[in-house]
């Protein structure tokens, strides 16, 4: 297992890697087109560009999200509960958010196998840039973090180690 989640830390870094590649294309596109706009230029496109990297960076960045316990969590009741409740609610979660990045991951590929089917190529609005790589890039993505949200589950029910921890409790 520990091969599997040293494998699986990688992906997610390079995702993440690529999601912050996302932002700092989205802050130059954003800081030209503004400047631009100062001088009555605007970037013609910047709409479709700020988009499509606004969603590399989210998706690109949500199984790291995940790997460091960055979600929302409500924990009102979580002291009260005993600690076997907590690790089930734990694993539950985990196992949901994979079952919903697994169906979003599906959703997005039978969508792009549709269009290759038909030889549809979606673009862009404003300067028609094919969308084909991007919807696949955002299934890979979705593939990660639904891998990443298994494998917690899984480290959880096995081992009882919470990834999202250093020390392998649960996170804070």
């Amino acid at each position: 297992m520990e091969t599997l989640r040293t494998l699986t830390d990688r992906l997610i870094g390079l995702s993440a890697s690529i999601g912050a590649l996302g932002l700092l294309f989205e802050v130059g596109v954003i800081l030209f087109d503004v400047v631009g706009r100062a001088f009555g230029h605007p970037l013609y496109g910047s709409q479709d560009l700020v988009t499509m990297s606004m969603v590399i960076l989210v998706f690109g960045a949500m199984a790291l999200c995940d790997r460091k316990g960055g979600h929302i969590a409500v924990d009102l009741f979580e002291r009260y509960y005993p600690s076997a409740l907590n690790r089930l609610i734990d694993i539950l979660s985990a196992l949901l958010g994979a079952v919903v990045f697994a169906v979003l991951a599906k959703a997005i590929a039978d969508v792009a196998l549709l269009n290759l089917h038909f030889g549809i190529s979606s673009r862009t609005n404003l300067l028609g840039i094919p969308i084909d790589w991007f919807r696949w890039t955002l299934c890979v993505f979705a593939v990660l973090t639904a891998l990443g949200m298994a494998l917690r589950a899984a480290e959880l029910l096995l081992t009882g180690r919470d990834i999202r921890t250093a020390g392998g409790g649960r996170p804070e």
